[in-house]
């Protein structure tokens, strides 16, 4: 979880200068002028984008459990959908809870503890004195340099669980940069093969680069839950990836939901196992999972939200066609980016199914481990306002580029602190499971 915020509460791009796209190019161990320079102040970033729940609970959304009217979740109908040939199919959100329940069950073996796991001594690669220390500087260098807020919180984690984020932050970013960077028109469905078995081989301890050395290492210094970092989330960040590369258009949620799970959400089921449960939480592992994604929902919803104008610059809409048809709306509109009634109405659904998602996502953020809670409370507090502010622009999200200001952030971060001092025992597990 606290992994996918890292990229929510920094400037919302990603580097260029990583190293991934001369790997998939290069289909062999980087050379060293592949390795990403200190110090380079031109890296080009990125914004990933979501959408959300169709505010719509009829038949063919009944499964997405929220009530547009109250705010509410309904209860879960259904997990298949049925065609129009009468064609039944398993939805998104169940494929993706399959993959939550399948996360949280390695999770799940391991003792909850109040201290870092036991590890392993630092990997040593032949050839290479050094450069483990040098790979984990440098991931911690480009989390300071792009993800200010968050860093001053990985700070506050003990030295093996941020050493880990960063690997994994660093590793999230450079696979983002291949369809977003700067050589993203060089990259095809085969590059990104490559990029996925380059995957495999760090996950097998050979490294390409420095930075895939953090995340090789990181893989395996956990003898108590490596089975934890399953390859899974990881591969299917890279199907997202594909998916941008052939997608602009989502004609519905379910669409969607799958897409965003593959951009974003992944990045929670990652990340938990670093971050930890607090041992005395009585939540099960799986309404944290779950908590963890529904955060992850609503933090890249408020992006969508946002950047509306800048996407449709682009070429590209974020939201789903059916909505958009349901309140009256078209890609024209969009284009046009003018402030309507109908305008309106629809960003208003939108963002109070956005705060729905906050809200679910705060207990989960309470059962984590007290060291890891305040960034992941910071990154929640200070997006939640991202929507205040595009309120406050008369839902002008064409033209207005909602932020919160400096001060704003100040003032929220001693409140995110406070919070992640709150201890999870005021928080039943069955209360926890109806989020």
């Amino acid at each position: 979880m606290a992994c996918l915020l890292l990229r929510m509460i920094a400037p919302a791009d990603i580097p260029s200068g990583l190293g991934s796209a001369e790997a998939v190019r290069e289909g062999d161990h980087l050379p060293r002028k592949a390795f990403p320079p200190r110090n380079n102040r031109n890296l080009s970033r990125k914004r990933r984008r979501w959408s959300l729940r169709s505010p719509h609970a009829d038949s063919k959304y009944a499964s997405l459990r929220f009530d547009p009217e109250s705010g509410r979740n309904l209860p879960l109908v259904s997990s298949l959908l049925t065609s129009t040939a009468g064609e039944v199919a398993v939805s998104s959100e169940q494929k993706v809870y399959n993959v939550v329940l399948k996360q949280a069950a390695l999770v799940k073996q391991q003792p909850r503890s109040s201290t870092a796991p036991d590890v392993k001594p630092d990997t040593v690669i032949p050839g290479s004195v050094g450069l483990l220390k040098e790979a984990y500087d440098r991931c911690g260098e480009v989390c300071a340099e792009y993800a200010k807020t968050f860093y001053l919180g990985t700070l506050l984690m003990t030295p093996e669980r941020r050493r880990a984020i960063w690997a994994i932050y660093v590793w999230c970013r450079r696979t983002d940069e291949l369809v977003d960077g700067p050589n993203a028109s060089q990259i095809t469905p085969t590059a990104l093969d490559r990029w996925e078995s380059r995957l495999e081989d760090v996950f097998a301890g050979r490294p390409y680069d420095m930075l895939d050395a953090a995340l090789s290492d990181t893989v395996s210094k956990y003898p108590k839950c490596c089975s934890c970092f399953n390859l899974q989330p990881f591969r299917d960040m890279i199907e997202g990836m594909r998916m941008d590369l052939k997608k602009s258009r989502y004609k519905n949620f379910d669409e969607l939901y799958l897409y965003c799970y593959y951009v974003a959400g992944t990045v929670g089921l990652m990340s938990v196992p670093v971050m930890g449960i607090a041992p005395e939480s009585k939540a099960t592992t799986e309404s944290v999972y779950g908590a963890a994604l529904a955060l992850g929902l609503a933090n890249q919803l408020t992006n969508i939200l946002r950047d509306v104008g800048e996407d449709a610059r682009r070429g590209r809409i974020y939201l789903p066609q059916d909505e958009l048809a349901q309140a009256g709306l078209s890609d024209e509109d969009i284009f046009d980016g003018k402030v309507t009634e109908k305008w309106r109405s629809f960003m208003k659904n939108q963002i109070k199914r956005a705060r729905m998602f906050f809200q679910q996502a705060e207990a989960g953020v309470t059962e984590l481990n007290r060291a890891s809670r305040w960034p992941v409370w910071a990154s929640l507090q200070l997006y939640r306002q991202i929507l205040d502010e595009i309120e406050a622009n008369d839902y002008n999200n064409f033209t207005k580029r909602a932020y919160v200001s400096k001060a704003k952030k100040l003032l929220a971060l001693p409140v995110a602190y406070g919070r992640s001092l709150i201890s999870p025992s005021s928080l039943s597990q069955s209360s926890l499971a109806k989020t």
